[in-house]
């Protein structure tokens, strides 16, 4: 560790060099690829970084004792879910959050899953390339005129409200902190919400009080063959659940960009389920989005550390 710099901890291989251009006065260490929360100690340990930003792996207690001139703790996106903000608190550091910064990548990446699923886009892709030709036998859902039940109305909740409306879709949204909601989105209550949603979609973080939000009880309040989109965090959802209800045809079909376990392993149920579409958490993860997030989570963690 150089004696002169200061160093921000990256829990990731990289960051975007818009973002490194604007760290010139510290000295930046890499994580790696998939560092586990030990490595994360380790390195903490050995560098005392004043800052760490959050890519991949948890920020434990552990972590932040580890690093005595730790200041700030910076996502490189919007869910804080992966660092303890209870211990940060506790020792004075800040955490902080790049909101916004993928918000045009999540909520894309949300109405493509939602467009998979009310079109079968897959299991169609498979039978025309297996051979097959199903116009005599295939029917799609229509959006327009249905009814969408977002849970978290923040940049990335309002962002697909705007697309969903563009399609002609009543939007009813939920979310207790949102102020000065568009015309478009209607407030409801979750009960509201489940019972007319054709269509639910989660943007809200993932919070002691919230997880497995989605579960046997608010699946059974739901119409009969919603879909079900989930961009935001896995531990919304009781997977077994999700999986029984598309089993036994309440919820017609699910687009899934996050899950309970992280990277989901070989054999997991969802897997060999058709009706599910699967993609490795990849909602934020564009090129343009990268930058944004790296930049965001650079400043965020600058702003604390000069005050």
């Amino acid at each position: 560790m150089s004696a002169s710099k200061p160093v921000f901890l990256v829990t990731g291989s990289d960051l975007a060099p818009q973002a490194l251009a604007l760290l010139g006065d510290y000295e930046v260490v890499y994580a790696g690829r998939t560092p586990t929360e030990d490595d994360v100690v380790a390195l903490c340990r050995r560098h005392d970084p004043v800052a760490i930003i959050v890519r991949y792996s948890k920020v434990s207690a552990a972590a932040m004792d580890a690093a005595p001139s730790l200041k700030v703790i910076s996502k490189h996106g919007s869910g804080t879910d992966t660092i303890d903000k209870t211990a940060a608190a506790a020792r004075g550091i800040q955490v902080v959050a790049a909101a916004g910064a993928n918000a045009a990548a999540v909520a894309e990446h949300a109405l493509a899953l939602l467009l998979a699923c009310a079109k079968s886009v897959v299991a169609l892709d498979a039978r025309m390339h297996a051979g097959h030709w199903d116009k005599a036998t295939h029917k799609s859902v229509e959006l327009e005129g249905r009814t969408i039940g977002l849970v978290g109305l923040g940049a990335i909740g309002l962002r697909f409200a705007r697309m969903a409306d563009a399609m002609g879709m009543r939007v009813l949204g939920f979310d207790p902190y949102a102020k000065d909601l568009p015309a478009y989105v209607h407030s409801a209550s979750l009960d509201a919400l489940w019972r007319e949603a054709d269509v639910i979609s989660l943007h809200c973080p993932l919070t002691a009080d919230n997880a497995r939000l989605i579960n046997a009880q608010t699946l059974a309040q739901c119409k009969r063959g919603v879909i079900v989109v989930n961009t935001a965090r896995g531990g919304l959802i009781d997977e077994a659940a999700l999986l029984a209800a598309v089993q036994s045809g309440q919820v017609a079909s699910a687009g899934l960009d996050s899950f309970a376990t992280e990277p989901m392993t070989a054999g997991h149920p969802f897997q060999a389920e058709p009706r599910i579409t699967l993609s490795p958490h990849i909602g934020g993860v564009t090129a343009d989005a990268y930058v944004k997030m790296g930049v965001g989570a650079a400043r965020n963690a600058l702003a604390v550390l000069h005050g």
